[in-house]
């Protein structure tokens, strides 16, 4: 199947022949569903604060003793997916043609002034005509004037304030001072593509100095790459490898599941992750850093609790201890154990289901259609535990696994907080708590061409199946993406 070229290839990458051997076997067997108990729910998965327990929560944070504190922030790719209802447009105007009333590319040139990117030099004042529509489209997409359709989400204009204009990494920042403080200090590890790397970089110099000046605080960022080891083959569709014109293997990055190795290198122990598209004007920003707070206090709750039983269990087991701990997994983590009788094994099995790296995933209530989001799911061990699953994930033709999928109420926003250390204060090495079977095939082109691509076990859900997972339902408020351009016209990015 691979030829002295493709073995020099693959070994090039940083990787080997058993890793792409084992990624073709899973395109030919796909991946196993996963065997869903229920919908996690209130009251079944999902715990709902009170005001007062809230505050209680962010309370805890602010006065727990951490071992470093860092925001990690997945910001890799262009924001061409962000434009491309705005590059279909410009297609239709440079062929000749209009765009239909209520069409993406003719609501953006309306609103043009609207945006944060807006100036009158560059896009002038807005006209009702084909040729405004198509003039303002190009000086927005390409070399003509911003090139925002090639360019990171990142160092995209999001929000106008009287004194400035903000960009999505420059919102981090602000948010990091926020809730993040480490000391006079906040910590963010960036992920990034490295063609974008000068352009971030000097979107961060130009703000750094002047915000260190407003908020006090001395910011440490570190931008990080996606490894090219852990990009995937990618195969026809009879399963074989997929080759370019000259001959050569084709990888493509494996998702944001390959993050894992990046977050695996941060040193401190509580990391709060949120995507670079999900941040707000800075008049939401008080329900935001007080959520982030509430979940890393309930992260912190959570993790006191856990040592103080892998120190008695260090110390003098028994069964009335295993019997508590059981009850503290059900009642807290909806982790039900397979049942055993001999003490000792209980024990073992207990620290280490205990002893494993700890996430607390905020959840929005889900307003549409349900989908993929926070389950309750049986493992190969008989355990149950709490799961993150995409609906790519979700056998439709298993009517218990369909029926869990009708009845959720909410879905994952990407906002959660990370326990990175154990009752040690030893780094967990989280690439042992991947589920490698937890992973899906999707399909892509390349030049024209069909292909299938295999998506590396996600980030926040089969990266981290084998967590300790605790839900929590946050308000709608705190979740404000940008999947596209037109998001930015809603409440939430608008002074």
């Amino acid at each position: 199947m691979f030829t002295e070229k493709d073995l020099q290839q693959i070994a090039a990458r940083g990787t080997d022949l058993r890793r792409i051997e084992e990624q073709i076997a899973h395109f030919k067997n796909g991946f196993p569903w996963m065997k869903i108990v229920a919908a996690a729910t209130p009251g079944r998965g999902i715990r709902v604060l009170d005001d007062t327990a809230a505050q209680a929560a962010a309370s805890y944070y602010q006065s727990a003793q951490v071992h470093g504190k860092c925001k990690f922030v997945p910001a890799s790719g262009a924001a061409s997916r962000m434009f491309k209802d705005q590059f279909a447009a410009l297609d239709r105007l440079e062929a000749g043609e209009d765009l239909s009333a209520d069409a993406p590319g003719r609501k953006l040139a309306a609103r043009i002034k609207d945006f944060a990117f807006y100036s009158p030099a560059l896009f002038g004042e807005p006209e009702d005509s084909a040729e405004y529509r198509r003039q303002t489209l190009r000086k927005l997409l390409t070399e003509d004037g911003l090139a925002y359709g090639e360019k990171p989400k990142g160092v995209l204009k999001f929000h106008r304030y009287p004194e400035e204009v903000r960009t999505a990494i420059a919102e981090h920042l602000v948010e990091a001072q926020a809730y993040m403080r480490d000391g006079d200090t906040c910590s963010l590890v960036v992920t990034i593509s490295p063609e974008h790397r000068s352009l971030f970089e000097a979107a961060v110099a130009e703000i750094v100095p002047a915000y260190e000046h407003r908020y006090g605080v001395f910011y440490r960022i570190h931008f990080t790459y996606q490894d090219k080891a852990t990009d995937t083959i990618a195969v026809d569709a009879a399963d074989a490898p997929f080759r370019t014109a000259d001959g050569s293997l084709l990888f493509r990055p494996a998702g944001h599941g390959a993050l894992i190795h990046n977050l695996n290198q941060v040193e401190a122990e509580l990391v709060s992750i949120k995507n670079i598209d999900n941040v707000a004007h800075e008049k939401l920003l008080p329900a935001t850093s007080l959520y982030k707070q509430v979940l890393m206090g309930e992260a912190l709750q959570l993790r006191d609790r856990i040592f103080d039983y892998l120190h008695r269990l260090d110390k003098q087991p028994d069964e009335a201890l295993c019997d508590e701990i059981e009850r503290f997994l059900g009642r807290e983590l909806c982790v039900k154990m397979p049942a055993e009788t001999q003490l000792e094994r209980r024990v073992a099995r207990l620290h280490a289901k205990l002893n494993r790296p700890i996430r607390v995933c905020g959840m929005v209530r889900n307003e549409g259609e349900p989908g993929g989001g926070p389950y309750v799911i049986e493992g190969k061990d008989g355990s149950t535990s709490l799961q993150i699953l995409e609906s790519v994930q979700i056998d439709k033709n298993n009517p218990q696994a369909l029926a869990a999928m009708q009845g959720a109420t909410h879905f994952n926003p990407v906002d959660l907080v990370c326990i990175l250390r154990n009752y040690q204060g030893e780094r967990f090495d989280l690439e042992k708590h991947v589920d490698p079977e937890a992973g899906f095939i999707s399909s892509k082109s390349y030049q024209g061409r069909e292909l299938k691509a295999l998506e590396a076990p996600g980030l926040w859900n089969g990266a981290m199946s084998d967590w300790n997972t605790l839900f929590v339902e946050v308000p709608l408020e705190t979740f404000n993406p940008v999947k596209t351009v037109l998001d930015l016209l809603r409440p939430a990015h608008q002074a």
